[in-house]
């Protein structure tokens, strides 16, 4: 199968450059779309353990773990234990909320400028189409 019509390929290449605009937006910031991604899932579940985070965001639980260690190293947020102390739970650290209230209006940006070059009907095809598989 030639490169050009394999799914896997294109979804892969669609990603990436869709990935690099969220990027270059969030990159006054100092965090990339994983960070800030992880960040908003955070403080939309908080207080959250990193199993039932992992669960949220469809990602091995030993990836968002090393994930939020570099995210509590950038005092992004906090790490603490739950009522069972074998459980680490995450919370947004004041740092954290702020990179999240500057972070917005650049997220949304690039929702606009990439609706915009696909057109509200294209946009919703997308949307279905992902959705869907």
């Amino acid at each position: 199968m030639p490169n050009d019509t394999c799914h896997c390929i294109l979804l892969r290449k669609a990603s990436r450059k869709v990935s690099s605009y969220y990027d270059e937006a969030l990159a006054p910031l100092g965090v990339n779309i994983g960070q800030f991604s992880l960040l908003r899932n955070i403080n939309r579940l908080a207080p959250i353990s990193l199993t039932d985070l992992a669960v949220q965001v469809e990602l091995d639980r030993s990836t968002v773990g090393r994930n939020a260690k570099v995210l509590e190293r950038m005092d992004l947020v906090a790490i603490g234990h739950g009522e069972d102390q074998r459980e680490a739970m995450l919370t947004v650290a004041p740092k954290g909320a702020a990179i999240l209230k500057k972070g917005a209006p650049l997220w949304d940006s690039v929702q606009d400028d990439i609706e915009a070059r696909l057109g509200a009907e294209k946009t919703r095809q997308l949307q279905e189409l992902l959705a869907a598989l």
